[in-house]
């Protein structure tokens, strides 16, 4: 069952109104495509700058798919649904 479960990863700096509508728009996105198959880790660069380099973040929000492979980034507020989708690769699960 561990393939199954996508690991997910958001960088924020603090509760900007960006940070806050990435969150919102990954959590909606989780629930729909992804329920009960992921797990999402917050990071806050304010609290913990230093975990940027491992993911070379350049910009935040940004968005890190770490499991399933390859590793995966959509930067933004993730309010561009159909970028996101891409972005993950989640449009390979909708059977259409």
């Amino acid at each position: 069952m561990s393939e199954d479960t996508w690991e997910l990863r958001l960088y924020v700096a603090g509760q900007t109104v960006k940070s806050m509508t990435a969150l919102a728009n990954l959590k909606t996105y989780c629930e729909k495509h992804l329920k009960g198959r992921y797990r999402l880790e917050i990071i806050d660069l304010l609290e913990h700058p230093q975990l940027a380099e491992g993911d070379q973040i350049l910009a935040i929000p940004t968005l890190v798919r770490k499991v399933p492979a390859p590793i995966r980034k959509v930067i933004g507020d993730l309010s561009n649904h159909e970028r996101v989708l891409v972005g993950l690769d989640l449009r390979a699960l909708d059977p259409s």
